[in-house]
């Protein structure tokens, strides 16, 4: 019985692998950066808490007393003069800025209050809402109903939570890209296609080594976003890290098909930068990773959600914060695994050795 060892299909992963772990600058794109993001946008957002305060700006001149009701409810108060007061709002030092008309010490002006602020900041917002309830009731107001505060008790999703599973999703992508794209194009560059042309070998062994290459490495790249997540901001995966890995390596398979498709034909590497720049960087923007792909134009959503990343975003994100299971994803792994069929098997076919 021949050995499988043998087979051209596990000599070509074999031979990819090793190329990648003698390139430095492949190590660096699929863990170094991965951690990197992930600790500078963990940091950024980290949701621990202790964000400063809002400021609240009183124009002059506002009794001395309206500052302490304010301060009491956690707001951090200046009082300034009219023009200064509207420059800082305008620069973003200030979320929102109080003027009173015939104020006299800490009783309700007799011409009312404006409050000034920018509609489109949810800190302003919020701002107006806080500032009005607080200052209403330093004036005499009584509630007709009476109110409790209740802490939850239970971990509720923070940024960190739903900014991690769009990491996995963007680092599936663009290292599936990279590593089957560019190794295609580099292997066609350094003339090592016209090489293996002479060979007994079939393009379809060589291609799907490729992709199985990218399947071997891409556990030990989700396990550490994951790790250093959990350990650095307790991120949390509610759901099975066997369904998060069934999923991402579907996105895998999907990109990496893609991958091929794009660069099936391209004679360059600058060439093959170009192509899946332009397929990537429109889903970097609209398929979730940083922020909802819901503030899109709903005219733009049915286009959205099948784009490759949008979906798989949503399943990891289904998986990492809802505790989804592979079989409640069934739509959305059917969907990838188009996106990889039809990418592999277009690909394939207008694949050139030179």
């Amino acid at each position: 019985m021949r050995d499988p060892r043998l087979h051209p299909l596990f000599r070509l992963t074999q031979m990819r692998l090793r190329e990648i772990a003698r390139e430095p600058g492949t190590l660096f794109w699929i863990f170094a950066f991965p951690f990197l993001l992930t600790v500078g946008l963990g940091l950024a957002f980290r949701g621990t808490g202790d964000a400063p305060p809002p400021v609240i700006g009183l124009v002059e001149p506002a009794p001395a007393a309206w500052a302490l009701p304010l301060r009491g409810a956690g707001f951090t108060v200046v009082t300034l003069a009219a023009d200064e007061a509207d420059r800082r709002l305008a620069s973003g030092a200030l979320a929102l800025v109080a003027r009173a008309s015939g104020a006299e010490d800490s009783r309700p002006p007799s011409g009312g209050v404006t409050y000034r602020f920018d509609p489109a900041r949810p800190d302003g917002r919020l701002a107006r809402l806080g500032v009005d309830a607080v200052l209403q009731r330093a004036w005499g107001r009584v509630d007709p109903v009476a109110v409790h505060d209740e802490a939850s008790a239970a971990a509720t999703a923070g940024y960190i939570d739903f900014l991690v599973p769009g990491l996995i999703g963007m680092n599936v992508m663009s290292g599936s890209m990279w590593a089957v794209g560019w190794a295609i194009v580099n292997l066609r560059v350094r003339k090592l296609l016209k090489r293996l042309l002479a060979t007994p070998l079939r393009r379809g062994h060589l291609l799907l080594s490729l992709m199985l290459s990218r399947l071997v490495v891409l556990p030990c790249e989700i396990a550490s976003i994951v790790l250093l997540s959990r350990l650095l901001f307790g991120a949390r995966v509610s759901g099975s890290l066997g369904a998060l890995m069934a999923v991402a390596a579907l996105g895998a398979l999907a990109f990496a098909g893609l991958a091929i498709l794009v660069a099936c034909r391209a004679q360059s590497i600058e060439a093959v930068t170009g192509l899946m720049n332009s397929v990537m960087l429109p889903m970097f923007v609209v398929s979730g990773v940083f922020f909802s792909s819901a503030r899109f134009p709903a005219v733009l959503q049915p286009l959205i959600s099948v784009l490759p990343l949008s979906v798989l975003n949503q399943a990891l994100r289904a998986i990492a914060l809802g505790g989804a299971t592979l079989g409640a994803l069934a739509v959305p792994c059917a969907i990838l695994a188009g996106w990889g069929i039809a990418g592999f098997a277009a690909g394939l076919r207008a694949f050139r050795w030179s």
